[in-house]
């Protein structure tokens, strides 16, 4: 296993500079020019060009990419071009933000997308599973900013339950947990009730009933667990989608997370940012992967790495 996790880790290596040389050519490829944005639309073109030397933007987009290559190896992701304060420091500050509201939003997508599946996969064709179904599906199509603009309306708007933005105490945090876990419950739920199913028909979860093993014992122990390796993947997928995919949301609700982040930082063409962003992104998601392969072999027995 450590051998696994090891040849794993050396592979982030190449991954990650595929990873740096995309989002760095990328963020060029956006229309506007960042020393142009800094100093103003007023600004003559002797401004823009000493601001633009100073940001070393003058330079031929291949000495860019090793300069930033060359911080990057030593740790150093740059200065905000807008702020001018270091890129570790503003991650530094909006990482935890954003792990507090994937967390959460993940813990309400497991609760509730598990407990359906298993609810609809040990009822399957009764009203219960069509109920389920069709909530999931309306989790799934549903815009993620649509259904957040809606939470905020009913819950802070007219109810006052709920802040209707920011970032502080658990209040803030229910609504935005809410709008991205729903989301993530009906994938989860979908997923549950379709490996359920399959595991349901298996021989040895009949020759459990067989002996008399209460149905609930059968369920959870001999069904559920063999059927989890499916829900583990799809759960890792989902949490990584949303320490990177919570723009609109984080946006919406105000919240100081990587994502609300990154996207001032796109409008505001701030390339140090950006690229610091999606490469801590890309980083996490990675590690979310690598762990949710080594809990396949917590969870299955049969399968090992050596």
């Amino acid at each position: 296993m450590s051998q696994y996790i090891l040849r794993r880790l050396a592979l982030m290596v190449p991954v990650l500079f595929g990873v740096s040389v995309v989002v760095f050519a990328m963020v060029r490829m956006i229309p506007g020019d960042p020393a142009r944005i800094m100093a103003g639309e007023a600004a003559t073109e002797e401004v823009v060009e000493r601001i633009r030397e100073q940001l070393g933007l003058n330079k031929h987009p291949v000495i860019q990419y090793g300069i930033f290559l060359q911080n990057l190896l030593r740790g150093d992701l740059g200065r905000s071009t807008l702020s001018r304060l270091p890129v570790l420091d503003e991650l530094g500050a909006a990482l935890p933000a954003t792990f507090e509201l994937a967390a959460a939003s993940m813990l309400i997508a497991l609760a509730i997308g598990i407990s359906t599946g298993v609810l609809s996969a040990v009822r399957p064709n009764s009203w219960i599973d069509a109920v389920s179904m069709f909530i999931a599906l309306l989790g799934v199509s549903m815009p993620v900013f649509w259904l957040g603009l809606m939470l905020m309306l009913l819950f802070s708007l007219h109810l006052g339950w709920f802040p209707t933005a920011g970032h502080g105490t658990w209040r803030h945090l229910v609504l935005p947990a809410v709008t991205l876990g729903l989301s993530s419950a009906a994938i989860i739920a979908r997923m549950t009730r379709s490996s359920m199913l399959e595991v349901l028909r298996q021989d040895y979860v009949r020759t459990a009933r067989a002996k008399g093993v209460p149905e609930a014992r059968v369920v959870l122990r001999h069904a559920l667990r063999n059927a989890l390796i499916p829900v583990v993947t799809v759960t890792g997928l989902q949490f990584g989608n949303l320490l990177g995919g919570a723009v609109l949301t984080e946006t919406v609700f105000a919240w100081p997370g990587i994502g609300r982040l990154m996207a001032g930082a796109i409008t505001a063409r701030d390339y140090p940012v950006v690229q610091g962003s999606v490469l801590t992104v890309a980083l996490a998601f990675i590690l979310i992967n690598l762990l949710v392969d080594v809990l396949y072999a917590y969870i299955d027995p049969a399968i090992r790495y050596d």
